[in-house]
């Protein structure tokens, strides 16, 4: 069976991990540069075609991939003139893996449909590593004829290939993924940095609380950092996490709810973006409520 033509828009650490994959693979590969060249240098190297608008990478595609940052970059490559839409082929796949707004996805699908073609919302878990392996999570969404078309090519990067029902559920459940991950990183950072207050050793804090019904993957990336000394287990950064969290709390609200957790959640990570910690891994919000713990002891 002939491999279909991949076009991928996006290629920062995740998107050119999963670049790399699908040329191991041997898919032939469309790559549109973003902001960096290094990784589109490196897919070329490797056989890949570059092109120089999201328009010629629909165009010379059957399925076109997006790992952006945020809705508003997805759909600044979707529409317009040079866009993805403007481009797609008849029957064309196109699939955001980025954490976009729901909203927005519905909205993208629908001006796909128009379009001749079927718009996908498939966010990942896991890291660049396991992208390189195949074993991904992806959390699929959308028109599901088109969902099992596309399936074995996300089976090349993904262990666990959900599909979770109507355009924008992939989303929805991502951003409850984040909402949770990241809240509870900043509960398990504020308590490392309150121990130095209280004066017992982080080391302690941890081997009590990690065998409870407290202990998650979560505090043990953490404790990577507050204890070990090593942020990196944890490659996401504080600014992105606001972002999640943010797009957590807008998702609520659009549905006609006041989430009661997301804004304290959020107005501490702003708070550390504020600091001048926003490229810092997350783990590093040990150092933010370090840093707010000493500040308020000083003004008593």
């Amino acid at each position: 069976m002939t491999k279909p033509k991949i076009g991928f828009i996006g290629l920062g650490l995740m998107g050119s991990a999963m670049v790399e994959r699908f040329q191991e693979k041997g898919y032939a590969l469309v790559v549109m540069a973003n902001h960096s060249r290094t990784n589109v240098d490196a897919a070329v190297s490797r056989g890949a075609t570059e092109v120089f608008s999201a328009r010629e990478v629909a165009e010379n595609s059957d399925v076109v991939m997006l790992c952006m940052g945020t809705s508003e970059q997805v759909e600044s490559r979707m529409r317009g003139d040079e866009g993805v839409i403007a481009g797609l082929k008849s029957g064309a796949i196109v699939i955001d893996f980025g954490t976009s707004l729901p909203e927005s996805t519905r909205t993208l699908a629908a001006e796909v449909a128009v379009a001749g073609g079927d718009y996908l919302d498939a966010p990942l878990g896991r890291t660049p590593a396991h992208a390189k392996q195949g074993l991904l999570n992806i959390m699929t969404a959308g028109n599901e004829d088109a969902f099992k078309r596309v399936k074995p090519v996300l089976q090349e990067v993904g262990e666990n290939v959900f599909y979770l029902g109507g355009s924008g559920a992939g989303h929805t459940i991502k951003l409850f993924n984040n909402f949770i991950a990241m809240t509870t990183a900043n509960m398990v950072s504020e308590v490392f940095a309150l121990s130095d207050v209280a004066k017992i050793p982080r080391q302690t804090v941890y081997d009590v609380l990690s065998v409870g019904p407290a202990n998650s993957g979560i505090m043990d990336f953490i404790k990577a950092y507050a204890v070990d000394g090593n942020p990196d287990v944890l490659e996401f950064s504080i600014k992105n996490a606001a972002k999640d969290v943010g797009y957590y709390k807008k998702m609520a609200e659009d549905a006609g709810v006041t989430p009661a957790i997301a804004p304290s959640s959020l107005a501490a990570l702003q708070a550390a973006i504020d600091n001048g910690q926003g490229e810092d891994l997350v783990p590093k919000m040990v150092d933010f409520y370090q840093t707010s713990f000493a500040n308020s002891s000083d003004k008593k």
